[in-house]
């Protein structure tokens, strides 16, 4: 599983990653997370809010720290 984090480092960027590793902690799930700061590639995504998360190539949060909860949903296929 790829998980990563869009955003250019602001503090909202700093918690969504903080919550995605704990979730990830959490649930035991092996996945790696990748920090994506590049304005063009975070575009490339279709995203113009950060931060994002962005779980296996789909966009599943923009514009807003999420939830613990809604992570670990996520990371359940």
């Amino acid at each position: 599983m790829e998980i990563k984090v869009l955003g250019p480092g602001c503090p909202k960027c700093q918690q969504t990653e903080k919550v995605v590793k704990e979730a990830i902690a959490d649930s035991g799930v092996s996945a790696d997370i990748e920090k994506v700061t590049d304005t063009m590639k975070i575009a490339g995504y279709g995203v113009f809010g950060t931060p994002a998360v962005v779980v296996d190539g789909e966009v599943k949060s923009v514009g807003k720290i999420p939830k613990k909860e809604d992570v670990k949903s996520w990371l359940e296929k």
